[in-house]
């Protein structure tokens, strides 16, 4: 049997529309079975209630992580306000003491706002020193070289 040039191209376009038919209908079956097991039980009614309580449900998802968010920012600003750099500076203030046994303790938040706590040790005892810090400034009194070493060390970490 010959086939001339006509014949031939209509056979390899017949070839190529049953592939092209066939590659369709296995995606068009693989939907439906998709979709069917989706729609499983439910009738055209129950589907609209079903997308309509997804609907809402995305909703509320969305309000609930909006209150989330606003809920998350005030933590974020509380926890600002929280002591969160912590400074130690052991020192020696008289030479008639031995050993590094007096310090500088700093507790600041993230804005350096906070407390120095010194103590100063020597032979005839110890004294406690405590001093408000505000943007790591002494609010009411000076800070010791010392005090602003601890603030600056808390600022390191």
């Amino acid at each position: 049997m010959v086939f001339n040039f006509s014949q031939q191209a209509t056979l390899a376009i017949l070839f190529f529309l049953i592939v092209w038919l066939t590659i369709i209908s296995l995606a068009l079956f693989k939907l439906t079975k998709h979709y069917n097991r989706l729609t499983q039980g439910i009738n055209k009614a129950k589907l609209a209630e079903v997308l309509d309580k997804i609907i809402s449900d995305l909703k509320n998802s969305d309000q609930k992580i909006s209150d989330l968010v606003k809920k998350t920012d005030e933590l974020e600003k509380i926890g600002l306000t929280h002591i969160q750099k912590v400074g130690l500076l052991r020192f020696n203030p008289f030479a008639e003491v031995g050993g590094d046994q007096s310090f500088v303790f700093a507790l600041l938040d993230e804005e350096n706002n906070g407390i120095v706590m010194t103590s100063m040790t020597s032979r005839t005892g110890t004294r406690w020193y405590g001093k408000t810090v505000r943007d790591g400034m002494g609010v009411e009194h000076e800070l010791s070289k010392e005090e602003k070493e601890a603030i600056a060390k808390a600022n390191k970490k």
